[in-house]
């Protein structure tokens, strides 16, 4: 063999058809949480979340009405439902310092949680993160703590869910993880005080994100393919049915906005930025 394809072992010099042959047949190496450990261990997927983060806040500067076409808010949630996860991938438009700061706490947390629970759990966390944030928008507009108009943008729901998650994760490994814990307090405080941000995000996004991880955490051995299916399932399954519960609490005056065509809602909904 040429030496290009040459591989040094430390009995000798095996050839690359004998290496690859050999790898076919070998188990994937995984994390104690199911993660498959890639020979690219390079974060992926928070590349591809960031990336789409950064891309969305680019079009909302260039695109106008780009925002209100794609933000959560609990009037507008009900017919445009895909909006409980895009809102998660859009920033404020008058505050750089949001996507940054978000950004910066996505790659603090993403590529450990990445790397222990695996890529497809992973983006699944943080997608029903975002869900289960825009839930408790909704949820405590349903019960008359929030307004049904109230406009929410930013990942912070989904990363709060990460921050959740990573609390699970640390724990159940015997790590310490008493300064993740400081920082959930912390942000949730701020989100509680400082006026122009949604706590019920953050809250609903900790909370989704800290249950789902819990399930892929503490998964039997033997159990864990099954539990990384039908713990998302079942958390979905629970995130639609309050949704559809709190929905069914709308006021009458919600209620006819949706009873009227489209065009005859965005042209009410717009004065109040929808």
């Amino acid at each position: 063999m040429c030496p290009d394809c040459q591989r040094q072992a430390p009995v000798g010099v095996q050839c690359v058809d004998c290496v690859n042959e050999a790898a076919k047949g070998a188990r994937d190496v995984r994390t104690r949480f199911g993660g498959i450990v890639h020979q690219d261990s390079r974060p992926i997927v928070t590349y591809v979340i960031i990336a789409a983060c950064v891309a969305a806040y680019i079009a909302q500067l260039a695109i106008n009405g780009f925002t209100t076409s794609w933000l959560y808010s609990p009037v507008r949630g009900h017919d445009e439902p895909w909006r409980f996860v895009t809102s998660a991938f859009l920033h404020s438009q008058g505050s750089f310092f949001h996507i940054v700061l978000n950004m910066v706490a996505l790659w603090a947390v993403g590529p450990y949680l990445e790397l222990q629970l695996g890529r497809v759990r992973f983006v699944t966390l943080y997608l029903l993160s975002a869900i289960g944030g825009s839930t408790v928008v909704l949820v405590t507009a349903a019960i008359g703590w929030s307004s049904w108009y109230q406009g929410v943008v930013g990942a912070s729901g989904a990363i709060f869910g990460l921050f959740g998650a990573t609390f699970v994760v640390m724990w159940r490994s015997g790590h310490p993880a008493q300064g993740v814990l400081g920082i959930i307090v912390v942000n949730m405080a701020f989100s509680f005080l400082m006026p122009g941000i949604s706590w019920q995000g953050h809250l609903g996004g900790l909370l989704t994100g800290a249950l789902l991880a819990a399930g892929y955490a503490f998964a039997p051995v033997d159990q864990r393919r099954l539990v990384a299916i039908v713990a998302p399932i079942l958390l979905a399954v629970g995130l639609v049915v309050t949704i559809v519960w709190a929905y069914g609490l709308a006021p009458l005056e919600i209620q006819q906005i949706w009873s009227v065509p489209r065009d005859l809602q965005d042209a009410y909904l717009r004065q109040y930025g929808l």
